[in-house]
């Protein structure tokens, strides 16, 4: 699977709350006092699709297996967590693991529930962690800058970045020239240059946000709402008490599915099936994969005897119905193994080892 989005904010936000509500599960401890998420918890989370539904009802199949993503619950930051406060080295070396970055920010009044600030504001809270990761940065970069040749082209982008990190911006926002610069930046694992999705954590009321969500929206325009508490009572009901739950909420769709999507989309990652006589399965895969390496997701016997990539769109999959009538109608494509997978294909493997 190897996708992760890591889920991280300061200390009493939600999100071992949140995390437990993904997950399903009571695996994150969550108290109310810090750092009760010391070590990691992990959790595997299958990534609502439609099109799998309306793929199980076409071929009836005795399995269906959803793409999956995996999202980390790290311990919370604090305001000096790069020089250690906290125990947040540590925390911040678990940052570095993961693909993409969930910003869980507090957006909710609640007496009982303690801030390590004292008040609630979202924006200061949001850059007492952004400066810890810019400032982790910082001393990697600088680290590595002590080792090079100052004539090197790494010294010189080393240094701009440099520069862009000392002006309290993410890495993210530099201009790189080349694939030979992502590389280079990509061998450091910077936590600036991990896409960043920002959920702000609401009350029961304000499930179309409140002043604080409100000046996250404005702060990022890559922000959802969630409400941690409606989403933890959710996973207490069976299916039909939770949809006749939403319903009278007014909820369309659950915080949670909204936010594997868009850790999904985070991820820049796209889903291709595979239908066998026995299974519906989804596949996760990074937008712009070859179909060489999308068989190797199946079995590494698939990319080693490739022979071709055997391709019908979902659309018209089941506009037609079955993969017969598409064989007929000459629907069903062969492709070779540069071939880019795209979002929704329907793929049979030929292989030969």
């Amino acid at each position: 699977m190897g996708f992760k989005c890591g889920i991280i904010g300061l200390p009493n936000v939600g999100k071992s709350t949140i995390f437990n509500a993904l997950c399903e599960s009571a695996k994150a401890e969550a108290s109310n006092y810090p750092f009760c998420t010391i070590d990691p918890n992990k959790g595997i989370v299958k990534v609502p699709d439609e099109r799998i539904k309306i793929l199980q009802k076409l071929t009836n199949p005795e399995r269906v297996i959803y793409p999956t993503v995996e999202f980390v619950d790290i311990a919370g930051l604090v305001k000096g967590a790069s020089k250690g406060e906290g125990l947040g080295n540590r925390f911040l070396s678990h940052i570095r693991e993961v693909d993409a970055i969930i910003h869980v920010v507090r957006c909710f009044d609640d007496d009982n529930v303690s801030h390590v600030e004292g008040n609630i504001d979202p924006v200061r809270d949001v850059e007492i962690v952004n400066l810890e990761l810019i400032l982790a940065d910082l001393e990697v970069v600088e680290r590595r800058l002590e080792k090079l040749k100052k004539q090197s082209h790494e010294y010189e982008l080393l240094n701009k970045v440099k520069e862009v990190l000392n002006k309290g911006k993410f890495c993210s926002e530099l201009e790189l020239k080349n694939e030979e610069e992502k590389k280079i930046l990509k061998s450091l694992n910077l936590l600036t240059l991990k896409p960043i999705l920002y959920v702000a954590n609401v009350d029961e009321n304000s499930l179309s946000g409140n002043k604080y969500s409100q000046q996250l929206n404005n702060y990022s325009d890559n922000t959802i709402i969630i409400c941690g508490k409606i989403e933890a009572e959710l996973n207490e009901l069976d299916e039909n008490e939770r949809e006749e739950f939403l319903k009278d909420m007014g909820i369309e769709k659950r915080g949670l599915d909204v936010l594997i999507k868009e850790g999904y989309k985070l991820l820049d990652l796209i889903t291709f099936f595979t239908i066998l006589s026995n299974e519906v399965r989804g596949w996760t895969i990074k937008n712009g994969t070859k179909a060489i390496n999308a068989a190797r997701k199946i079995h590494k016997d698939f990319e080693r005897g490739f022979i071709r990539a055997e391709v019908i769109h979902f659309d018209d999959f089941v506009k037609i119905g079955s993969e017969s009538k598409c064989r007929e109608l000459g629907l069903i494509r062969a492709e070779g193994k540069d071939y880019i997978v795209k979002d929704g294909d329907i793929i049979h493997f030929r292989f030969n080892v």
